[in-house]
């Protein structure tokens, strides 16, 4: 996952003889189930990992861990997120494939569906009994194990302190009210605007979507068709909509125009809803706003229950090309056992696999923010038809900019499904 915005962007293209054959520089019998040191000593893995995905501590040490066990050799080969769906496609269906791949948690269906990706049922079994159910539902694809949930992020709330001590407000809000309370607290103040917040920030209203329990698409037959017109999902834009009523920002863009951590960081704002790695752009922007910073999780109606949020992430995939299933799957029983989970969240300050493992990023505000709310959180609809929604124009941020300016939730909702249904039923 990149240390940005998450995107689910499908596969563009079908794979072709993804099961051809794997390395060749495996000539010892692979396949067959091998234990101990040495096993499969004069083999090579390779694991593709993106830019920013595994800091260097955790990869020596993962690494060292992995030769000693094994006896083979691994090797990373970093990819850039640029460009790299068509680049997994194409790598998928060669017959020298990389072994492990990371992969998008909101891509991993769309690969599946390929036949690209083998079944790892057999592991979760083994090794994933304590995964939080929210983080491996994208790694599931009709009713099979094809990957394995890495790390993950989602959205918190970023605020100013000094702009909410200004207004009186003493702590942090628990409940979604107590939250628009302190909103109130800082527009009848008049100096600052209370939140920061785009007509299009689609990933928040995503969450806020799950937060109701409801799905943007919905089954008609063997189909899937646009769920915007639910009840539940008008409820979520509705909430959208009293939030976006705090701020100045304009209805018809997103969070990155312009970037709302540099309109944050100006030092007028009371918060916005962002990524924790948002804050180091604000710092970046104005160095004197960082100790002013601090974060907090998304509040729900309840207390004992947070906001949903839109799970951004990663996963680990074993090509089903590899003649090397068996030494995949060492890695992967290494790398997402609860000691490289742990350094991976304490050096990377991302959500691990377990809710056990949180206690990692003790110390870490944003990550810690974010920690709680994982458990109910959610992904944009995990099937492969999903990936041509997204495309520019995205008909979800014209439904919100429509609402935002007037229009009913109905009658937004129907000027755009069409749109959104044909593009459900394009082929990926």
């Amino acid at each position: 996952m990149k240390r940005g915005l998450i995107a689910a962007i499908g596969v563009v293209a079908l794979l072709a003889g993804a099961s051809a054959c794997g390395s060749d520089d495996d000539t010892s019998g692979s396949s067959a189930k091998k234990t101990g040191p040495d096993s499969y000593k004069g083999q090579t893995l390779t694991v593709w990992a993106m830019d920013g995905s595994t800091p260097p501590g955790w990869t020596k040490d993962l690494t060292a861990a992995f030769e000693k066990k094994t006896g083979a050799k691994l090797k990373f080969e970093t990819q850039k997120w640029d460009g790299i769906q068509q680049k997994i496609t194409t790598a998928l269906s060669e017959s020298t494939p990389p072994d492990v791949i990371e992969v998008g948690n909101t891509q991993t269906p769309a690969y599946a569906a390929t036949g690209g990706l083998s079944d790892l049922s057999d592991l979760k079994k083994e090794i994933g009994g304590d995964w939080v159910e929210a983080l491996n539902e994208s790694s599931v694809f009709d009713g099979k194990q094809y990957a394995a949930p890495w790390y993950f992020a989602n959205r918190v709330v970023i605020y100013n302190k000094k702009v909410w001590a200004d207004a009186g407000i003493k702590d942090t809000p628990k409940t979604r009210d107590e939250f628009f309370k302190d909103l109130d607290a800082i527009k009848a103040k008049g100096k600052a605007e209370p939140i920061y917040l785009p007509g299009q920030n689609w990933y928040f209203f995503d969450g806020l979507t799950i937060g109701q329990g409801a799905d943007l698409v919905k089954k008609e037959g063997d189909k899937y068709v646009s769920n915007l017109s639910d009840p539940k999902v008008t409820a979520a834009m509705e909430l959208y909509k009293k939030y976006q009523g705090y701020s100045k920002a304009p209805k018809d863009k997103d969070e990155a125009t312009p970037q709302q951590a540099e309109v944050f960081a100006k030092g007028n704002v009371g918060a916005f809803i962002g990524m924790g790695w948002e804050a180091g752009t604000a710092i970046a922007a104005n160095k004197k706003i960082e100790s002013d910073i601090g974060y907090f999780t998304i509040p729900g109606e309840t207390a004992d229950k947070p906001e949903g949020v839109f799970l951004g992430g990663s996963n680990f995939a074993v090509a089903a090309g590899s003649k090397k299933q068996d030494l995949a799957k060492e890695f992967l029983k290494l790398s997402l056992s609860d000691q490289f989970e742990g350094q991976l969240a304490k050096e990377n300050g991302v959500i691990p696999n377990k809710e056990s493992l949180n206690s990692n990023l003790t110390g870490n505000g944003a990550a810690e923010a974010a920690a709680p709310a994982a458990a109910a959180g959610g992904t944009t609809p995990l099937i492969p038809e999903w990936a041509a929604v997204e495309n520019a124009p995205n008909p979800i941020k014209s439904y919100m900019t429509a609402v935002l300016n007037g229009k009913s939730p109905a009658e937004a909702a129907k000027a755009v499904e069409s749109e959104i249904n044909k593009r459900l039923s394009q082929k990926s």
